[in-house]
This record gives structure tokens, C-alpha cells and sequence, in this order.
């Protein structure tokens, strides 16, 4: 029996994909969990092999979940589902060592597979995503970019922002100065719209 965790944040399909996997004869939901800060304490509990968790949830999303369950329970091994498959979010997954990355599009009976390929040792890859991936142009943002924009992407103002994260505030518009060339964006709303795109805030 595979049991699994499923984490995903909308209730009317996690219940959905509770009941898929339960009509498996192989395959047991130990629990089922609607945020990302949930899935560590549950997987500690209730020791699922695999976990299944949505990118896209709010607060800790599914990659952060997925790397801290990496460092606390590394017999569970992790499937990533997403509804939008940005390239990205795939080269943070890889970068997470995740074993599986698959669209939520996905007809079902091939979520099962995954599932039972990455118990067995495998890692599971949407093909039309890893070309995608391969061809996307790597995360050119520090760190620090990227801490910027995302308070920004928040509605932070730049006075904000450099309390924060404990900068002056003309370094912090240094950083969106240096953001908006980098990502080749008409202003700093764009670069936020292109970086949420590519995955990388």
C-alpha cells in the first residue's frame, strides 16, 4: 500500500483527488491538507511515501513545503502538481530535487502512475514542460531582486520595502532600477508580471 499526502488548497478538488486515489486499490490518503505550512506536521504524523502538493497555495507555497519535507522526512519523496506549468516553477522544483512535476491538466489514471513510478524510484516529468524549461533563459534576479519584488508584487511601497528588509531606500529603488533592465520590462508593474510568469517570485 502506497499512502500518500495531498496538499492542495482548494477544497472542492482536493476532495476530488481524494476520492481518485482512493478508488486505487493500492493507494491510501493518510491525510489530506489545504495550505503548505500544514504539510510538514501532517507528513511527520502520519508518514505518507509520497506527498502530492499544489505549487500555487498561499502563505508557504508547494516547492518551499516540498524542500523543507526534503530535509525532515527524506523517505517521503514529492509530486508537484500545477494548473500553470510556468517554466520557472519547474526549475525550482528541479532545484528542490523534487521527483515529480505534473500539470493538474493531466488526465487522471496518469496522476496514478506518477504517483507509483516515484514510489518505485522514479522521477516523473511533464515532457511538454521540460522543453519549455530547457529553453527559458535562466533566473537572471539575486536573491535580493527578488526579496525587492516580491514586496513589491505585494503592494509594498519603497519606504516599506527598505524597512523590511533593512536597506536604504535609495538602494532599494537602485534594485528596481536594475530589476526593470534585467527583465527588459516597461516599467516595475511589468517586471513584476514577468516575473511571477517565468516562476521566479
Amino acid at each position: 500500500m502506497i499512502r500518500v499526502l495531498l496538499a492542495e488548497d482548494q477544497h472542492v478538488i482536493r476532495t476530488a483527488l481524494v476520492t481518485l486515489l482512493g478508488l486505487e486499490p493500492d493507494l491510501e490518503v493518510v491525510a489530506d491538507v489545504g495550505s503548505g505550512a500544514d504539510v510538514v506536521p501532517a507528513a511527520l504524523v502520519h508518514l505518507p511515501d509520497v506527498a502530492v502538493l499544489d505549487i500555487d497555495m498561499p502563505g508557504m507555497d508547494g516547492l518551499t513545503a516540498a524542500g523543507t519535507l526534503r530535509e525532515r522526512l527524506p523517505s517521503c519523496r514529492t509530486l508537484m502538481l500545477t494548473a500553470h506549468g510556468k517554466p520557472g516553477h519547474l526549475r525550482r522544483a528541479l532545484a528542490e530535487k523534487v521527483d515529480g512535476f505534473l500539470l493538474k491538466t493531466a488526465p487522471p489514471d496518469q496522476l496514478v502512475a506518477a504517483i507509483r513510478r516515484i514510489h518505485a524510484g522514479e522521477r516523473v516529468l511533464d515532457a511538454t514542460l521540460a522543453v519549455t524549461a530547457w529553453d527559458l533563459a535562466n533566473d537572471p534576479l539575486t536573491p535580493r531582486e527578488k526579496d525587492v519584488l516580491r514586496l513589491l508584487s505585494g503592494g509594498a511601497e519603497v519606504t516599506e520595502i527598505a524597512g523590511r528588509l533593512h536597506l536604504s531606500a535609495g538602494t532599494v529603488r537602485n534594485h528596481l532600477t536594475a530589476i526593470v533592465a534585467k527583465l527588459d520590462a516597461r516599467g516595475r508593474t511589468d517586471a513584476v508580471r514577468i516575473a511571477r510568469e517565468a516562476g521566479w517570485i
